[in-house]
């Protein structure tokens, strides 16, 4: 049997039975996490709830944090904590395609960072020795304005290319959840973000310059397949406050369709969620088509609805996410409540991150309820609700 313990204010703890994961058909497991990672730290902890329901799903024991001296009995199925990186690690780790993990595998670090979304400024300019090319040049319409960078003078020259367009957003590669991000309006103060990069992650990771927009929207637009399902999803982000009065993500709230994006397409929706969609849509194409040995079940875009410096609207693809994400919580309920009733096609499914005390809904499915060391008080849920043409 596997277990759960109660942690702190009304979280679980998942444990395993050993017996148990020796003679089940198969076992769910995280990994690539820190090795001594913190009981209370909520990532970690919503990872391995996350886990614990996967193996729910799939008929599997949850086995905890892989161990690669064990061996386990039946298939094994990982849940990391970030992309896999290199296609001889995701051996290693018994992952050799989709039906192994929930998330992604792709050949080179710089794959799994949002700096591939954006071309180079030019053709001398430094970049890693797989760069590319090919799949900037087919995202081209799926994307913002923006080039990438991977050495400081390029990243300059580059900046001032653009600053006759209004202000330039720089991103460090691999910020998450619009954490590592500076809005400049000339070269000196671009000059103070890049100070803050060390050598290693500029020539490796890179940074990120794109045109930047007000009043945006960001939509999520992804797939998940899973045991033989497969389920496509778009929906919006919103932001909270945390316990220090700074606004964070707080949960997302999506359409999910059972099967590929064109069931997705086939429900009413209003044109800017279309545009969206079709968007991410190129940008997973592209990838899957020019990064080869890239494979995923879990494939996840942040796509933004704005307007320009001149008022002008403009979307684009900001980022990819081939890993566990913010919305994981929605999507793996959305695919237990298709598991669970053959007959619904479509639902909506949300996570929610509350910063204080709160009282989930009834019929909530809690991922962590608890003080984290780092952010407080925290509670992380998600919900399921039948789809209705709103």
């Amino acid at each position: 049997m596997i277990m759960s313990t109660s942690v702190g204010h009304g979280s679980t703890r998942p444990t395993r039975d050993p017996v148990d994961v020796a003679k089940a058909r198969g076992v769910v497991l995280t990994c690539l996490g820190v090795a001594a990672e913190d009981a209370h730290d909520h990532e970690s902890m919503t990872r391995r709830e996350l886990a614990r329901r996967l193996a729910h799903l799939r008929g599997y024991a949850f086995g905890g944090e892989y161990d690669p001296a064990c061996t386990y009995a039946g298939h094994t199925y990982l849940v990391p904590a970030h992309t896999v990186i290199g296609c001889e690690s995701a051996a290693r780790l018994g992952i050799r395609d989709e039906n192994d993990l929930f998330g992604a595998v792709v050949p080179h670090r710089f794959m799994a960072v949002k700096t591939i979304t954006h071309p180079l400024v030019d053709h001398g300019a430094h970049a890693p020795a797989a760069w590319c090319r090919g799949f900037c040049e087919q995202v081209r319409n799926a994307v913002l304005d923006g080039f990438a960078a991977f050495d400081r003078e390029d990243a300059r020259r580059a900046t001032a290319a653009m600053l006759d367009d209004g202000p330039v957003r720089v991103k460090r590669a691999s910020g998450i959840g619009g954490t590592g991000q500076v809005v400049v309006a000339g070269l000196a103060e671009l000059d103070a973000v890049l100070d803050e990069i060390d050598d290693d992650e500029m020539q490796n990771l890179g940074v990120v310059l794109e045109e930047n927009l007000h009043d945006v929207t960001t939509h999520s637009v992804g797939q998940v397949r899973v045991d033989g399902m497969v389920a496509s999803y778009c929906g919006t982000q919103h932001l909270t406050l945390n316990n220090r009065g700074i606004h964070v993500y707080g949960g997302s709230t999506l359409t999910v369709a059972r099967g590929e994006f064109d069931a997705l397409l086939g429900l009413p929706l209003d044109d800017a969620t279309r545009v969206a969609i079709r968007k991410a849509r190129e940008y997973d194409d592209a990838a899957l088509a020019h990064f080869h040995g890239m494979f995923g079940s879990r494939r996840n875009y942040d796509v933004a609805c704005g307007s320009n410096v001149r008022g002008e609207p403009r979307s684009g693809v900001l980022e990819q996410s081939w890993r566990m994400g913010g919305a994981s919580g929605a999507e793996v309920a959305a695919l237990q409540a298709f598991r669970d009733d053959p007959a619904v096609d479509v639902v909506r499914a949300s996570t929610t991150e509350i910063y204080g005390t709160c009282e989930p809904p009834a019929g909530a499915i809690i991922y962590f309820r608890d003080i984290d060391d780092r952010v407080g008080m925290l509670t992380k849920y998600a919900t399921v609700e039948p789809y209705a043409n709103a």
